[in-house]
């Protein structure tokens, strides 16, 4: 039963993929037939009866997924657990890596991985502790310590434990190891700073590397074969020569494997075994004859050896043609005489079983030799084989390459055997998990059956207090009636100040000569005062409590809401605009409405206040205004704003222009004595002098003004304004060259 042939249902694999993306944790390579189990056993918990109904919980209720990841990734774990094998590995590891950390002067690294909420970390940190001491701990060892789950990783880097965690440890190690804080028991801070928390996922992450000893308990078990093959090489790789692996008791990997030898087998004690690859000089070893030439008899030698191995060989020049086969090979790959000296991958054998030209190029230019495991190849009418094929280039004494060698070995009985085996193994594998799975849960209904008892041992101890405590209760009511009594006193007399101030906000709103409403978060009015009634003909207890936006008054509501709603979402700090709408009398009026957002302690809006102010006469004069400016700027009269004190135009209208002939531009150039020639800019200046003083409040006399192409009589009328900003001069010229008179 292989993992990697399981059907996955659709809606499995949809969970597992949102969990890894939403959370980041890649169950790739895990039993899937396991993974499937712990879901399946957390669904039940909460009650979800398919995969699909689960997805839907956990994008719902993102807080499920803590509890889903410390079933999944089984976050079991204690200090010193499985106590026989900790003693093993205090006993026969931790001697012996001291021992060569200090003949080699080589600080100690150790790798915990799977460390779950710690213990296991600090687990070691006090065993290596306990040899060499705090102090020199803290100067040699450092450990690593990884999980997928970062909210055990953050639990473990708190390093802090109930009184239930750390029961089994000896009172000595608590005392030297843990600090007392509150109903807590916090891990010694100078052991706690060796101790490097990470997240790393062991399967597709780079391992830690130059490692003396790897703590790996208890979670190959959950890996396909396939993964199991392609981590253990990792962690070979991660420890240095004769460096130590302590794994669970439920892990049997390393008992065939070839990467590790057992230092304890029963407590799952392994050390790292070096691999030495070693190459021939290419030339090869025969018993020589002394009645015959060597050359002879070793070819003769080498040629009977190939044509009755059983394993079929063929050679490939370094030109590409196949220059060698031999009986296995064309037995095996239908190889014939005609076949020598072609080239090789103009023959079916180049690309099946396996496609061999790459792999014979990738051989030559690398120089060493490639291995493919187990390849399905059929010849009909015959059943499929299984073969494995190895490259290997072929030298010269002067290593120099001078042919590529391919091995066929008919390895189905091999294969047959490793897939049963394998079945076997992940069977048995199972098979541990499940019974520690259970033994597990038995262990945790033993300690809440204890626990059990021991609460119902202290309820009996609390409802005999509760007795005692209900007779002082008793004593108690009589008192608290009396206070209350006191407190109903104190409500009233803040109901009566209530109402005052109540009636006092009131009789201030109806003071205030302009509109205010009051409308709470959802546009219902909270406040309408006398001004509301006189405009619009409702009374407060009409409105009070109606949706602003729903009241039928002469004031349109839609621009409000907007503007309303804006400054009750924070999007601006306040609001101003302008309505035009009906009084109750069919009266226009035109309102200003002013907009602020009500702040309570919190400085958050809880709604707003609006502000209207009947500004319909104030429109009117402005409308006045402008109205009398657009007359004055198209009047034919001539009229001129002039800097008091260099008498220059600032401003001129459309008749000036007429009159003088000048543009405007270039009027804002000049000045009045500029269009007065034949006047004294002293004498015009001694005019002008009584109305910048305020002696005068006009002056009007004749002069000539002298345009571009004519000189024409007027009368000119100064008035000064030095109350505007900046003050100015007003003057107003009339042409008195057809002035006519009327009456005698």
């Amino acid at each position: 039963m292989s993992s990697s042939n399981d059907i996955v249902e659709p809606d499995f694999a949809n969970l597992i993929r949102y969990i890894q993306e939403s959370r980041g944790v890649d169950f790739r390579g895990y039993k899937k037939s396991s993974l499937r189990r712990r879901v399946t056993r957390r669904m039940e918990e909460v009650g979800s009866d398919s995969f699909a109904t689960y997805h839907g919980l956990l994008e719902a209720d993102p807080r499920e997924f803590n509890e889903l990841l410390n079933t999944v990734l089984i976050n079991v774990t204690s200090f010193f657990r499985d106590e026989e094998a900790w003693t093993a590995l205090r006993n026969e590891v931790v001697p012996a890596i001291v021992e060569r950390s200090r003949q080699n002067n080589q600080p100690i690294r150790i790798w915990s991985i799977g460390c779950a909420s710690g213990e296991e970390p600090f687990s070691v940190a006090m065993a290596f502790a306990e040899v060499l001491g705090v102090e020199a701990f803290c100067d040699t060892v450092k450990v690593y310590a990884t999980d997928l789950d970062e909210e055990a990783l953050r639990a473990a880097r708190h390093a802090t434990y109930t009184p239930r965690d750390v029961e089994n440890l000896p009172p000595e190690m608590l005392e030297r190891y843990f600090e007392r804080s509150g109903n807590h028991f916090v891990f010694q801070r100078e052991l706690r700073k060796c101790v490097i928390f990470g997240r790393h996922n062991v399967v597709h992450d780079a391992p830690i590397s130059r490692i003396d000893l790897l703590v790996c308990r208890n979670l190959l078990i959950y890996l396909e074969a396939e993964t199991q093959d392609s981590v253990l090489p990792r962690l070979h790789y991660a420890l240095v020569d004769g460096g130590y692996m302590f794994l669970g008791k439920a892990e049997t990997q390393l008992a065939r494997s070839r990467l590790f030898e057992p230092v304890d087998l029963k407590h799952r004690l392994f050390r790292k075994l070096p691999q030495e690859w070693r190459r021939s000089s290419g030339g090869s070893l025969s018993l020589a004859d002394s009645r015959q030439p060597r050359q002879p008899q070793q070819v003769k030698l080498v040629e009977a050896i190939t044509d009755t191995a059983q394993i079929a060989y063929l050679a490939v020049g370094m030109d590409g043609r196949l220059i060698y086969a031999n009986v296995a090979a064309r037995r095996m790959l239908d190889v014939v005489e005609a076949d020598i000296g072609r080239v090789f991958q103009d023959l079916s054998v180049s690309y099946r079983p396996a496609e061999l030209r790459s792999r014979i190029d990738e051989a030559q230019r690398l120089s060493r030799s490639l291995r493919i495991e187990h390849q399905e190849y059929h010849r009909p009418p015959a059943d499929p084989i299984r073969v494995t094929i190895e490259v290997t280039p072929l030298f010269h004494q002067d290593k120099e390459q001078f042919a590529t060698l391919i091995a066929f070995s008919d390895t189905t009985k091999t294969y047959q055997l490793q897939q049963e085996l394998e079945a076997a193994q992940e069977s048995l594998e199972t098979t541990i998990e499940e019974l520690q799975s259970a033994n597990e849960e038995l262990e945790t209904t033993n300690e809440e059956l204890q626990s059990t008892n021991e609460e119902l041992e202290t309820t009996n101890e609390e409802l005999q207090s509760t007795n005692e405590e209900l007779e002082t209760m008793n004593e108690e009511l009589r008192s608290a009636n009396e206070e209350m009594e006191g407190a109903n006193e104190e409500l009233r007399r803040h109901s009566i100040e209530s109402s005052e101030y109540r009636r006092y906000a009131e009789s201030i709103l109806r003071s205030m000569d302009v509109g205010i409403m009051v409308v709470g978060q959802s546009m219902l009015l909270r406040s309408w005062n006398r001004w509301n009634e006189n405009a619009w003909g409702l009374r407060s207890e009409e409105v009070v409590g109606e949706n602003l936006l729903s009241l039928d008054i002469g004031l349109p509501m839609l621009p409000l809401r907007s503007r309303i709603q804006a400054v009750i979402g924070g999007e601006e700090a306040q609001a101003e605009l302008r309505i035009d709408g009906l009084d109750r009398r069919g009266r226009a009026i035109c309102c200003n409405a002013r907009i602020f957002p009500l702040l309570y302690e919190d400085r958050q809006p809880q709604g707003a206040v609006v502000i209207l102010e009947d500004v319909t006469e104030a429109v009117r004069n402005e409308e006045f205004a402008q109205r009398l400016g657009r007359i004055m700027g198209e009047s034919l009269n001539e009229v001129y704003f002039l800097d008091p004190e260099t008498l220059r135009f600032t401003l001129v209208n459309k008749g000036a222009e007429y009159k003088l002939g000048y543009a405007t531009h270039q009027l804002l150039q000049m000045s009045l004595p500029h269009l007065m020639p034949s006047v004294p800019s002293e004498a015009l200046r001694a005019l002008v002098r009584p109305l910048l003083d305020g002696a005068r409040s006009e002056v009007v006399f004749e002069t000539k003004l002298q345009g571009r192409d004519r000189a024409y009589p007027a009368e000119i009328c100064l008035q000064y304004f030095g109350e505007e900003t900046p003050p100015m001069l007003l003057a107003i010229v009339h042409d008195t060259t057809e002035r006519e008179q009327v009456g005698a």
